[in-house]
C-alpha cells in the first residue's frame, strides 16, 4: 500500500496495521500478526469514534486500554508503544472533521492517551491482584501441605513463584532476602546478586512515606498480617523503580511468624506517563508557563495560608496584540508571546513568585509573603521594564506594551480565587481604559461599579421583554405666553434590585450591546401613542408635540425611516407633532449618507432638533446643511443666568446664538431652566421654548400641565 488511504475505513485499517506491527513483538499470543491485527481493529474504531466526539469519551479510551490486557498485551512496553502510535498516527489517520482545528484534535488525543493508560493500568492491576490472590492461596496451600506432601508442594510453589508476571521475594523476619523470582530480578536490572542476601532495610528511599517503615515493623513483630504501599527503590544503575508493594507475613503450622512474602508490581512507566500528562495538563503548550489550572491551584493555596501571610497578583494584558496578529499573522504573534513569556519568567524568580499564562495575550504573576504590598508594586514595575525593550520578529522591531491590574491583600481573607482574578481583570481593564502601558491598584468601589454595570448589561434584554421600562415626560413651555407646547420623552428603567435608573445609567450599555435599536423603537412608539392621547384630550388647545431622543446607533440603522413612518401611520399622529432630538456631537462631520434619513424625515414634516448645541464645537456654518428646525441650547450657556446680575458674557453668547438661529429659521429651546430669573432673561433674549425644573420635573403623562413655576435652586 502506498500513499494515504482514500476512505475512512482504509485509513482505520492502516492505523490498526501500524498499531499491530508496533506491539505484536512484545505480546504473548499464539495468534499470527494478521489475526492479531483483526483483534485490534475494533479497538482502533473505538479510538477513532472517541477522537471525533465533541466531548471527551474517557470511558471508551479506558476500555481500549483494558482490552489490551484481554489480548495478552501485558508487557509495559506494549502500553508505551501503543501510546506512541496513538500520539503519532491517531489524528493523522482517524480524524473525521477536516474543519476542526489541529490544536483541538491534538489536545483531545493527549487526553485519550491518558485514558488509555488509565484503563490499561486498572486492568493490569485487577489481573495482578487476581494473580496475587492465586499466589497467596498457593503459598498458604504450600505451607499447609508441607507436612503432607513436601515435594509436591515445593514443585507447585516453584512453578507459581518462577512463572508469575509480577516480582516475588521472600525474606526472613530479620529482613534478609532469601529468594527472588525472575520477574523481580528483571525489575532491578537483571542483577540477581543485588537482591539475594541483602537486608530490606537497606532499601530506604528519599520519597518513602513516613508510614512505610512503621507498617514494616508492625508486620515483622507479628502485629499485622499484611500491608500495601506505593514505594520507590533504587536500581543498581541509579534509576528509580516505582512499585505497588504488598508484603504478607507467613506463619508455620503453629502460627509462629516465619517469613515475609513481598509482591511487587512495576509502576515506573505508568508513573512517568502520569507525570508527563500532569505536566501537559498544567502547562501552556506554547510558552511552557504554568496554565490557568496550575495557577488556580497555587492561588488557592496562597489564599489558604495562615495569618500574617499576604498575596499580590498582577494581571497583564498586552496592548494592541490583536493588531500584531492581524497584520503579521498568528505565527508571528505566537513568537511574540513566547518572548514575552521568557521575559516575564525572568521577572518572577524570588521565592513565592510565579508567572502563568491564562490564555491569549493574558498573563498573571503571583507573589506571596509578609510584605506583598511593596513586593507586588516592585514586581509590576519589573514587568513593565521588561516589556519596554522592543522584540524583534521577522526582521521587525515590535514595541510591546501592557496594562496591569494589581490585587493585594491578606491571605486569610474570604475572597475565592475566582473573585480575586475577577477583581484583577476589572482593574486591568481600568488601566487599559486609562490609555494602557500602566498598572492600576484594585479599588473595591470601582469593582462594585464594574460588576453592577456588567449585571445591568446582561439584564437589559430580558428587562425589555418583561416591560421594566417606562417613560416620563418633561414639559416644553413657550417663553412668550407660558403655555405647554409639548414634552420631551425620557425613558426610565424600573430595575428589580436597583430601583428606578435614569438613562445615563443604561443608555450607553444599550448602545454597546445593540439593544438601543429595539429599545429606541419601543420609546418612539410609546411616545407617539401618548402624543395621540394628548391630542384627543386637548383638541381645542392645539397639537402637543413630543420630543424623542435618537442615539447615534439609531441614526445608522437602516430601518429608522420605515419604523418612524410605520409608527406614525399606525397610531394616527401627524408628522409635525413629532420631534426627533439628535446630539450635536453625533452630527459633527456627518456625511450625506448619515444625513439622508434625517432629511427624508424632515421632508415628511418631522421636526429635527439639534440637542446639546454648543458642546460639540461644530462649525456654525454647518447648520445650513443640517436638516434641523430646532436648536436645543445646552444648559452650560445659561447657568450664569441663575444669579443676578447675569454674566454679561453668557448673555452675549446666547443672544448671538439666538440671532443666528432665527436668521436660519430655527427655533431655540433652552434646557436646564431652574429659576424665574433665567426664564425672564431667556424670554428677553428671544428664546422660543424652555424646559427645566423651574417649570416641572419629568413625571407621568397626566401631569404634563401641572407647572411648578418655582425656583429649583437653593
Amino acid at each position: 500500500m502506498s500513499g494515504e488511504p482514500d476512505g475512512p475505513e482504509d485509513r482505520l485499517r492502516r492505523f490498526a496495521t501500524i498499531w499491530s506491527r508496533a506491539i505484536f513483538p512484545v505480546t504473548a499470543t499464539s495468534l499470527t500478526r494478521a489475526e492479531f491485527e483483526t483483534e485490534l481493529l475494533p479497538l482502533a474504531r473505538r479510538l477513532r469514534d472517541a477522537l471525533g466526539k465533541r466531548t471527551l469519551d474517557a470511558p471508551a479510551a479506558q476500555s481500549v486500554g483494558a482490552a489490551l490486557i484481554g489480548v495478552h498485551c501485558t508487557d509495559p512496553e506494549a502500553l508505551s508503544r501503543t501510546l506512541d502510535v496513538v500520539d503519532a498516527y491517531l489524528v493523522l489517520y482517524c480524524r473525521d472533521d477536516e474543519d476542526r482545528r489541529e490544536e483541538e484534535l491534538r489536545s483531545r488525543c493527549a487526553r485519550l492517551q491518558h485514558a488509555v493508560a488509565a484503563g490499561f493500568a486498572q486492568a493490569l492491576r485487577e489481573r495482578t491482584l487476581a494473580e496475587q490472590e492465586a499466589i497467596s492461596r498457593a503459598a498458604l496451600s504450600a505451607r499447609n501441605a508441607v507436612a503432607e506432601a513436601l515435594h509436591a508442594s515445593e514443585a507447585r510453589f516453584r512453578a507459581v513463584f518462577q512463572g508469575a508476571a509480577i516480582g516475588i521475594g521472600i525474606a526472613d523476619l530479620d529482613g534478609t532476602v532469601l529468594e527472588a523470582n525472575d520477574a523481580l530480578v528483571r525489575m532491578f536490572g537483571g542483577a540477581e546478586g543485588f537482591l539475594r542476601g541483602r537486608n530490606v532495610v537497606e532499601w530506604t528511599h528519599p520519597d518513602d512515606a513516613p508510614h512505610v517503615w512503621r507498617l514494616y515493623e508492625e508486620l515483622v513483630r507479628g502485629e499485622r498480617e499484611h500491608y500495601r504501599v506505593e514505594k520507590a527503590f533504587c536500581r543498581p544503575d541509579g534509576t528509580a523503580l516505582w512499585t505497588n508493594l504488598t508484603v504478607s507475613l507467613l506463619r508455620d503450622a503453629d502460627g509462629v511468624p516465619q517469613y515475609q512474602l513481598a509482591l511487587m508490581e512495576d509502576t515506573t512507566e505508568r508513573r512517568l506517563l502520569n507525570l508527563r500528562l500532569r505536566y501537559e495538563a498544567t502547562h501552556d503548550a506554547l510558552t511552557g508557563l504554568p496554565n490557568r489550572t496550575l495557577f488556580f491551584e497555587r492561588l488557592e493555596k496562597a489564599l489558604a495560608a495562615g495569618d500574617g501571610m499576604r498575596f499580590g497578583l498582577c494581571y497583564l494584558d498586552l496592548d494592541g496584540f490583536k493588531t500584531i496578529n492581524d497584520s503579521l499573522g498568528h505565527a508571528a504573534g505566537d513568537r511574540l508571546l513566547v518572548e514575552v513569556a521568557d521575559r516575564l519568567q525572568g521577572c518572577a524568580t524570588a521565592p513565592g513568585e510565579m508567572v502563568a499564562r491564562l490564555g491569549g495575550d493574558e498573563f498573571v504573576a503571583l507573589t506571596t509573603g509578609s510584605d506583598t504590598a511593596v513586593e507586588v508594586d516592585d514586581l509590576a514595575g519589573r514587568i513593565m521594564h521588561a516589556l519596554a525593550a522592543p522584540i524583534r520578529i521577522d526582521g521587525r522591531e515590535l514595541t510591546v506594551r501592557g496594562s496591569i491590574g494589581i490585587v493585594e491583600g491578606p491571605a486569610a481573607g474570604e475572597r475565592s480565587p475566582a473573585e480575586v482574578l475577577r477583581s484583577a481583570d476589572i482593574t486591568m481593564y481600568r488601566a487599559k481604559s486609562a490609555g494602557g502601558n500602566r498598572f492600576e491598584l484594585a479599588d473595591p468601589e470601582a469593582d462594585a461599579r464594574a460588576i453592577t454595570r456588567h449585571g445591568l448589561t446582561t439584564a437589559l434584554p430580558a428587562a425589555l421583554e418583561r416591560g421594566e421600562f417606562f417613560i416620563e415626560y418633561q414639559p416644553l413651555v413657550h417663553l412668550g405666553d407660558g403655555s405647554v407646547r409639548g414634552a420631551e420623552a425620557l425613558v426610565r428603567w424600573l430595575h428589580p434590585q436597583h430601583g428606578v435608573l435614569g438613562p445615563d445609567q443604561f443608555i450607553s450599555l444599550a448602545e454597546h450591546t445593540g439593544l438601543i435599536v429595539p429599545l429606541g423603537r419601543w420609546v418612539l412608539e410609546e411616545s407617539v401613542r401618548q402624543a395621540r392621547t394628548w391630542q384627543a384630550r386637548t383638541a381645542d388647545a392645539g397639537p402637543l408635540r413630543v420630543n424623542v431622543n435618537l442615539s447615534p446607533c439609531q441614526l445608522t440603522h437602516p430601518g429608522l425611516v420605515s419604523d418612524t413612518v410605520d409608527i406614525l401611520e399606525r397610531l394616527g399622529l401627524e408628522p409635525g407633532a413629532l420631534c426627533l432630538e439628535v446630539t450635536e456631537s453625533a452630527l459633527i462631520g456627518a456625511d450625506d449618507d448619515l444625513l439622508k434619513p434625517l432629511r427624508r424625515l424632515a421632508e415628511m414634516g418631522v421636526d429635527i432638533a439639534l440637542d446639546d448645541f454648543g458642546t460639540g464645537y461644530s462649525n456654525l456654518a454647518n447648520l445650513r446643511r443640517l436638516p434641523v428646525s430646532v436648536l436645543k441650547l445646552d444648559r452650560s450657556f445659561t447657568q450664569g443666568m441663575q444669579r443676578f446680575p447675569a454674566d454679561p458674557v453668557d448673555l452675549k453668547i446666547v443672544e448671538g446664538i439666538v440671532g443666528l438661529a432665527h436668521s436660519l429659521d430655527l427655533a431655540v429651546t433652552v434646557e436646564g431652566v431652574e429659576t424665574g430669573a433665567q426664564a425672564e432673561q431667556l424670554r428677553d433674549l428671544g428664546c422660543d421654548t424652555a424646559q427645566g425644573w423651574y417649570y416641572a420635573r419629568p413625571g407621568p403623562p397626566d401631569r404634563l400641565h401641572e407647572l411648578a413655576l418655582a425656583d429649583a435652586t437653593g
